[in-house]
């Protein structure tokens, strides 16, 4: 074994003891360094902005919803659906997909675009506009990307690493919503 492959392995083992004491902690740090990823990628690669444009406070204010917000509420919500439709196999990876997808996603692109605005210093009238002109064209992207994800999710990916494993793809999902949310900004 190579000495960078025991190095990597050293590092999945770090990973998983601190991930094994401090779920909550771990998993809200990583989605929020993630949807902030997401807001940088957003602005230099889809935005072309230079590094001296860059809105850094911008990518703040999305990493710490990702931080304060979706992490710890995604690790709840994965802990719910665990306990009450169960843990293995594929119907119970199907009925997760469901309510995720039907009853979790709505709720929570709804709150985002709700507290993004907010974070901008967005009046309510705004806020609503917002919703009424973006929500639907999200919410059907969503539709596009999020089932054949979480059904790969709930059906393979132990409950410990679904964040992590969610976030790694949501890497560019944020990277969507930060573009998105942020051309809602630029239009008024």
């Amino acid at each position: 074994m190579s000495l960078v492959t025991m190095q990597r392995f050293a590092i999945f083992r770090a990973y998983q003891r601190v991930l094994s004491r401090r779920p909550y902690l771990v998993q809200a740090i990583q989605t929020g360094a993630l949807m902030g990823a997401g807001d940088l990628i957003s602005q230099t690669i889809i935005e072309k902005k230079s590094f001296k444009q860059i809105e850094w406070q911008r990518s703040a204010r999305f990493s710490c919803i990702g931080l304060f917000i979706i992490g710890p509420t995604l690790r709840v919500w994965y802990g719910v659906l665990n306990k009450h439709i169960g843990h293995t196999g594929k119907t119970v990876a199907v009925k997760k997909v469901f309510l995720d997808q039907v009853v979790f996603a709505p709720m929570v692109l709804c709150s985002l675009l709700c507290i993004v605005g907010a974070s901008q210093g967005k009046n309510w009238d705004s806020i609503k506009q917002d919703l009424n002109t973006n929500y639907i064209d999200i919410l059907k992207a969503n539709y596009m990307l999020w089932p054949w994800v979480q059904l790969l999710n709930f059906y393979y990916i132990p409950l410990h690493y679904q964040v992590l494993f969610v976030q790694c793809v949501a890497l560019f999902w944020n990277t969507y919503l930060a573009w998105k949310t942020n051309k809602i900004c630029e239009k008024k």
